[in-house]
């Protein structure tokens, strides 16, 4: 394998890992009833445009009984792999904020 081929096999397999963060996300957020378009806005404001990424993912998620629990730890790990710690602050926040429901 020669080295352009190397290099695109790197990117190949980031970009593919990235998109399973994506799910993961917005599994974890199906499965708690939040949106995940919401929550990565609040993260990233400035950003304009579609998450082309994001709404594929969205797309392939399954329903909450068809899908294993996400627990918060995983989702919040998996985001700080990729440098997603605005998002990974909101959702800590959302967790939060579940939780304390939760025990109303």
């Amino acid at each position: 394998m020669n080295e352009k081929a190397k290099e695109q096999q790197i990117i190949d397999n980031y970009q593919q890992e990235e998109k399973m963060m994506i799910l993961v996300f917005t599994q974890w957020c199906k499965n708690n009833n939040l949106d995940p378009e919401a929550l990565y806005n609040q993260a990233y404001p400035n950003q304009t445009g579609t998450n082309q990424a994001l709404v594929e993912a969205i797309n392939s998620t399954v329903s909450r009984e068809e899908s294993e629990m996400i627990p918060t730890e995983t989702v919040l790990q998996v985001l700080q792999l990729f440098g997603n710690d605005e998002l990974g602050f909101i959702v800590q926040q959302a967790a939060e904020e579940i939780k304390h429901k939760g025990q109303q």
